[in-house]
């Protein structure tokens, strides 16, 4: 054993910044700086720590299982921290150290080993998870990636898996390296293994490789692959139907005679226009007409026509509307038509109902010419007062002026046209510059990206 470094005051300090700027070092440098690294493991080696603490090639998993003890400090390390400014704690964390190796020798009771014992940890943690390197990533290097990362979020507070299947902050990054990791490897590969694809998060960046691999694949990698894009469709779903609330089917229609049960009663007015009927003798009340409250209403069937570029770039909106489309289908009274384009159009709406569907029929990639989608989407406008066009795209078109024209003579005739520059979590945008100022000028902004936005736009509509 090393002899133990002093300790104390700005002594824990020191100690506490050794285990960070190595922890920094080996994130942003895979090679090791040997000062820092022998700092390092006096470090670890004085509080009773494991030495395999520091090996980055030595999984969050393969510690808990040498030493259990260090689970309990594990879970929760990086979530809100209740102890004393001072560094100093009970010895409860004390106890679990000395378990964690059988050391006996007191180290980790003295004051301030507390907050460089949480240092030490809580750096294993981070560089096992954002030390992800570059180069070919094997199957059991993606499955030991996958444990770490779950142990982080066990750090965080979460269940594993929880934070990954967030579409924003730190669960969007977590998705982003592991997809950089599955993209790193052979796909196929994880894909044939049942245990590593169920362990797979489903991301977007996942689920655009896999349709664009999608006709290369069969069998037991095929199925895999389906049903991540399963589990995608569902969590994106129930996210969505949480912002899309029943929009209103119309004004109260009077020319309608209110239909005469008892919940539709007005209790108040049928008391109100009966008081001239009030007997002071009997003190009751005769009622010899009742009055109900009239619920028909005037409601036309609104018709909208969603078109998506699915070249490689919209990818993110591609899925997400397909999603969203499904969603105003299944409201009363709203009638959807589902159109995706490159340079070719596909009319998916026989599967607007399914997005699981719409997507396995999607071909990502390719050009992009709206002349195509135009030329399916104008025979399904039948009233153009009552149909609004939404138009999901980057717009940068191989026909720019050919595609606003068929816009904007859309938008003469009466159809509510809405351009879309991006439909994702994040609400980011690119747009061409030429399109973006000429469908202001026509009084059709292309709105903000964020699928809120979207959300409310459409219920506006069918309100």
């Amino acid at each position: 054993m090393t002899e133990p470094i002093p300790t104390g005051g700005s002594a824990d300090a020191n100690r506490r910044q050794v285990l960070y700027w190595r922890l920094l070092s080996r994130l942003f440098d895979r090679d090791e700086q040997t000062s820092l690294e022998s700092a390092s493991v006096a470090v670890v080696d004085d509080l009773g720590l494991p030495a395999a603490l520091l090996d980055p090639a030595v999984s969050v998993d393969t510690i808990v299982q040498r030493f259990p003890a260090l689970a309990a400090e594990l879970r929760g390390l990086l979530a809100a921290n209740d102890e004393p400014a001072d560094g100093s704690a009970d010895d409860s964390s004390a106890d679990s150290g000395s378990a964690a190796d059988g050391a006996a020798d007191g180290a980790a009771h003295r004051p301030g080993d507390a907050e460089v014992r949480r240092a030490a940890l809580v750096s294993k943690v981070l560089l096992n998870v954002f030390a992800t390197g570059s180069g070919p990533v094997s199957a059991t290097q993606l499955a030991r990636w996958q444990s770490d990362a779950g142990w982080f979020e066990q750090a965080l507070g979460s269940e594993p898996g929880e934070l990954r299947r967030e579409s924003s902050g730190l669960g969007a990054t977590l998705a982003g390296l592991e997809g950089d990791l599955v993209r790193r490897m052979h796909l196929r590969e994880v894909l044939a293994d049942p245990a590593l694809a169920k362990a797979l998060t489903p991301s977007m960046s996942l689920i655009e490789q896999l349709l664009r691999d999608k006709a290369n694949l069969s069998g037991v990698a095929l199925a895999n692959a389906k049903a991540l894009i399963r589990r995608f469709v569902d969590e994106v779903a129930e996210v969505l139907r949480t912002q899309v609330q029943q929009t209103s089917a119309g004004e109260l229609d009077r020319s309608v005679p209110p239909k005469r049960v008892f919940r539709n009663l007005d209790l108040d007015r049928t008391i109100w226009q009966n008081l001239t009927n009030w007997s002071p003798e009997d003190e009751r009340l005769y009622v010899d007409r009742l009055y109900y409250r009239q619920t028909a209403r005037r409601t036309t069937p609104a018709r909208l026509i969603v078109v998506v570029d699915q070249s490689g770039s919209m990818v993110d909106s591609m899925v997400n509307c397909t999603i969203l489309a499904s969603i105003f289908a299944g409201l009363p009274k709203v009638d959807v038509h589902l159109v995706a384009y490159d340079t070719r159009a596909l009319d998916l709406t026989p599967w607007v109902h399914d997005p699981f569907e719409v997507l396995l029929r999607t071909q990502l990639g390719g050009g992009t010419d709206g002349t195509a989608a135009l030329a399916l989407a104008r025979p399904k406008i039948a009233e153009p007062k009552n149909t609004v066009l939404v138009w999901i795209s980057d717009f940068y078109e191989v026909n720019s002026q050919a595609v606003f024209d068929g816009l904007q003579a859309v938008h003469r005739a009466g159809v509510r046209v809405i351009p879309v520059g991006s439909v994702s979590s994040s609400g980011q945008q690119s747009v061409n510059p030429w399109f973006r100022q000429r469908l202001k000028d026509q009084g059709t902004p292309v709105i903000s990206g964020h699928i809120r936005k979207l959300v409310v736009e459409l219920k506006n509509f069918l309100t």
